[in-house]
């Protein structure tokens, strides 16, 4: 299977909605390798990388994944990433616990993706 870039695990919505609190924050995936800080940015929000330790896949600190998403009735969050380094969209869901993200980042047609947990950074 494809490896997704690894920024692609974020997401966020429109920055007037009430979700954009449930986002918003600094983030680190379950495997240590990426720190990254979820906010507005414009009217959408913004997963910006703050530190990467294995930057062999391309990625770096300071990349960008820009995202609209809109809360669903079971209270997930889905929608659109773009991440303009590389020039591709994504289909994301989220899903938000107190403390915690799983996301879901798919491209092709959704049959390939990859799911990542996040914890707040404290």
């Amino acid at each position: 299977m494809t490896r997704l870039p690894l920024v692609l695990v974020l997401v966020a919505i429109s920055a007037h909605s009430a979700a954009a609190n449930d986002l918003d924050g600094t983030w680190l995936r379950d495997d240590g390798n990426a720190r990254v800080r979820i906010a507005p940015c414009g009217d959408k929000i913004c997963a910006t990388n703050l530190w990467i330790g294995d930057t062999s896949k391309g990625e770096a600190a300071g990349d960008k994944l820009v995202m609209t998403l809109a809360r669903q009735p079971d209270g997930t969050f889905s929608g659109n990433a773009y991440d303009p380094k590389r020039d591709w969209t994504y289909s994301m869901t989220i899903t938000v616990t107190p403390g915690t993200l799983a996301t879901r980042g798919c491209i092709v047609g959704r049959l390939i993706c990859r799911d990542v947990n996040w914890k707040a950074a404290e």
